[in-house]
């Protein structure tokens, strides 16, 4: 009997074979299916498909083709794995909200930023988009290195020429085991830009490539609310940025609605809108009326219809806070370099690029110096045989065989077997002498573009500047504008170092769009005779705040609720002349029920200034402008407020001004500032009036000579007055009248200290407009009712008026030319309400 078989059982440990397999796993995962390389940009699965669209013939210039042939190609030859998560791959490299830049050109039904999945496969079709063609462009010139397939039976590319920047231009993220890589898509100008400036600066540092590469870019637009987490990203490989979308509040009488017409990166849409919907179902936000997608093909517009007692502000930051209208993007640049995975700050990934493009422009031009050196050796045997030519012909003519021929001329004249070949194969044609002619001319073009491949390959300078030359070219070809406009966050957003000082204009119109743009743009403006009001402000908006200011000044802005909240001025989106400008409310955090009610530009916090605060129950305060030095990302308490208080006014002073200050009804005192003694930042005021209890403050003003009072009442009517006339009183008193408030006019709404040279822009509470000259307004006492700037309706009224740059256009002022004078009277007037 033969002896039983020994067991082919192996006795292992079951832990040390589990941590053998799974790290197996693990790195088959990370090298070959989960990260991008470095070099290209591509995960495995991308670049198969390019490929193999590449090999298939498919350029944008030919016909488009099923992508089920595509889709079988790729996994037939290059890529084992399932068709959907193929297809899936290509469908998304389609989609002009996935890529910045596409990659393949698909015919069909590719999806929708709604979430609408592409159709099969069988239905749709796709080639290669053109800039796909410069990621492979030059691939068969040996550049890059081929590898065996899964099977051994084809070859496939290692990486791709990627002759621009792919992997920041067009971002990728994936999961792997136990690290991810989250990467955004970014302009490719920009890019280029930033490799053109490591080209000239190889020490150049992450932050200062921020002057070339902004920011990401992506597909769909939208806000990037800060640069502090793109600078933390772009220095340690890992940040943060906070993503809004881009809206727009339409004002339609007294109602108004919000439109959103770009959406943050990777948000669908219909989901969006179905959230909104269940937040208004459930109370969590209100003041919504309709939702509708009103989207078509020239872009993205999502109507909120507003109810007419709601700020549209309010609902807008409530949109932000509980939808994916504000999201996040935590980037992860992590990528495989030398094929072991790592996290890359921006100068890193530039650099690895840098490094890829200089092997493909050597191993291209080896490829070339090879293919030219071969040809100029084939035409120097033809140059040798056509001055030798009686003697070749005889010595061909009198040989019996093509082998016995070969082997009579590389012995007789030292050729090669390949220029004895050539010989051979020449035809009778370029014995002619036209034809002897081009060969000299080639050879010699030959010998030229052999000297300057050589000196490419021994120069790196030449290397680096054909690098710089094809960038270039791409850019040209592809370049295009941003996309998503980067505005301030919730961090200090900017190193102040890269920021020039200049003076700049900054603007707010009365509906809250803040922009700035350079004075020489400004005053070139005013040149056209058009003012502020040319700027493109919407229906029954106007610019209620202009000033110029330095790119570097601080600008305070006081609240209602008694807040201030502080920005630099480059901080302030810079826009175009025509643009209306970015809500407010994106660029400060303001707190539901707060609204702006004064903007003080200031150079610095110095210690003699000082800000004077009014309040509506008649108390003011004065305090050092050196207290608001810190103010935090969230705003600051500028004055302590009573219950049932508001902040009316905050004017900026030396110390030694005086201050008017006026009522509800008709009252008002002229007292000098240095009655009221400094105090400290929470201090809540004294008594600046007295009232009387139905009476409340309803503005307050710096006095300058030569100035008049300005008084508009509810009902339209309103008057200019001498300051002369308000003789300075002591704090704290009753005041004086300053207009005889009846039911015919009704209450002050309104007082200003105004020059002559200024418009007056009124605006009531249904909506209507009213600008006019300043000069058009009667200068009259205080004994008189005033006289009409606008005629209302009854159950209207006067809600905000401003001061207003003097307009160039005559038309500006048409409607204010025709007030009705009402003659004053004293009746009821008691001079002895003095005090």
């Amino acid at each position: 009997m033969s002896e039983e078989p020994r067991s082919q059982v192996k006795e292992i440990d079951i832990g040390s074979e589990m941590r053998t397999s799974f790290m197996d796993y693990a790195m088959s995962i990370i090298v070959s299916r989960a990260l991008p390389d470095v070099r290209d940009g591509l995960k495995p699965v991308h670049r198969r498909i390019l490929f193999a669209m590449s090999e298939l013939g498919m350029s944008p210039d030919k016909p488009y083709k099923k992508s089920a042939r595509i889709v079988g190609e790729v996994i037939g030859k290059y890529h084992p794995h399932g068709d959907s998560a193929v297809y899936e791959t290509m469908v998304r490299m389609a989609q002009d909200f996935s890529l910045r830049y596409m990659l393949v050109d698909g015919h069909g039904n590719f999806g929708s930023i709604d979430g609408d999945m592409a159709a099969a496969m069988r239905y749709t079709e796709a080639r290669l988009s053109k800039i796909a063609m410069e990621l492979l462009r030059d691939i068969n010139k040996e550049t890059i290195d081929f590898v065996p397939n899964y099977d051994g039976e084809e070859q496939e590319p290692a990486v791709l020429p990627s002759r621009f920047p792919n992997l920041l231009v067009n971002g990728l993220s994936g999961i792997a085991v136990g690290m991810a890589t989250n990467i955004p898509p970014h302009n490719l100008t920009e890019v280029i830009n930033g490799v053109q400036q490591l080209i000239q600066n190889p020490e150049v540092t992450p932050l200062e490539l921020m002057q070339s590469i902004k920011g990401p870019d992506f597909p769909t637009g939208g806000y990037i609310m800060g640069r502090e987490g793109i600078k933390q990203a772009y220095a340690t490989g890992r940040g943060s940025v906070i993503m809004r979308a881009k809206t727009l509040i339409e004002e339609n009488g007294n109602k108004a609605r919000i439109i959103v017409y770009e959406l943050p990166y990777q948000v669908n849409k219909a989901r969006l809108i179905e959230k909104i919907a269940e937040l208004v179902r459930e109370k969590k936000i209100d003041g919504i009326t309709d939702l509708r997608d009103e989207s078509d093909r020239n872009g993205m517009r999502i109507v909120i219809e507003l109810r007419r007692d709601v700020n549209p502000n309010v609902v807008l930051n409530n949109l932000y806070k509980q939808t994916a209208m504000q999201s996040n993007f935590g980037i992860i640049m992590l990528a495989l370099v030398n094929g072991e995975p790592k996290v890359l700050n921006l100068r890193d990934v530039l650099f690895h690029y840098l490094e890829h493009q200089k092997v493909v422009i050597r191993r291209r031009t080896e490829f070339e110096l090879r293919k030219a050196e071969a040809r100029a050796h084939i035409l120097e045997g033809l140059r040798i045989a056509l001055d030798h030519l009686d003697e070749v012909i005889a010595l061909i003519r009198a040989s019996r065989t093509t082998e016995e021929a070969r082997e009579g001329l590389m012995t007789r004249f030292g050729l090669s077997f390949d220029q004895a070949q050539a010989i051979l194969d020449m035809r009778l044609q370029r014995l002619t002498g036209l034809e002897r002619q081009k060969i000299e001319e080639e050879y010699a073009e030959l010998l030229k573009k052999i000297a300057e491949y050589k000196a490419i390959l021994a120069d790196e300078q030449l290397v680096l500047a054909i690098i710089s030359e094809e960038l270039n070219e791409i850019k040209e070809k592809f370049g295009d504008e941003r996309r998503s406009e980067i505005t301030i966050g919730e961090e200090s957003i900017e190193d102040e170092d890269l920021i020039p000082q200049s003076d700049v204009v900054i603007t707010i119109t009365h509906t809250g769009y803040i922009k700035r743009l350079p004075v020489t743009t400004y005053r070139s403006q005013r040149r056209g005779g058009k003012g502020i009001m040319g700027m493109d402000t919407k229906d029954k908006d106007f610019v209620e705040h202009l000033f110029v200011t330095n790119t570097h000044h601080y600008l305070l802005f006081f609240t209602n609720k008694g807040k201030v909240y502080r920005l630099k001025a480059y901080e302030i989106p810079d826009l175009s002349r025509t643009a209306r400008g970015t809500p407010i409310i994106n660029l400060i955090q303001i707190e539901q029920g707060e609204t702006i009610n004064a903007v003080i530009p200031v150079e610095s916090f110095d210690s003699d200034k000082y800000l004077f605060f009014a309040s509506k129950k008649g108390l003011v305060k004065k305090t050092s402008l050196d207290d608001y030095s810190n103010i935090r990302k969230g705003g600051l308490i500028a004055i302590t407020l009573r219950e049932d208080d508001d902040l009316i006014g905050v004017r900026l002073t030396d110390g030694n001004q005086s201050i008017i200050m006026g009522t509800a009804q008709g009252m008002s005192i002229h007292f000098p500032e240095n009655e009221v003694r400094p105090m400290g930042r929470s201090a809540t005021g004294v008594k600046g009036i007295q009232l009387d209890e139905e009476d409340h403050v309803i503005d307050m003003d710096v006095v300058h000579e030569d100035n008049s009072v300005l008084i508009v009442t509810s009902k339209g009517f309103g008057k200019r007055t001498p300051v002369s006339e308000y003789r300075l009183q002591s704090r704290g008193g009753k005041g004086i009248k300053t207009l005889n408030v009846t039911s015919k006019n009704g209450p002050v709404v309104g007082l200003k200290v105004v020059q002559e040279e200024e418009d007056l822009m009124i605006i009531t509470a249904f909506g209507t407009v009213i600008r006019t000259s300043m000069s058009g307004i009667s200068l009259m006492g205080r004994n008189t009712q005033g006289v009409r700037l606008i005629n209302i309706r009854e159950e209207d009224e006067v809600s905000t008026l401003a001061r207003v740059e003097k307009s160039d256009d005559p038309a500006d002022d048409a409607e204010g030319e025709e007030s009705e004078e009402i003659q004053g009277t004293s009746e009821g007037f008691d001079e002895t309400s003095e005090e």
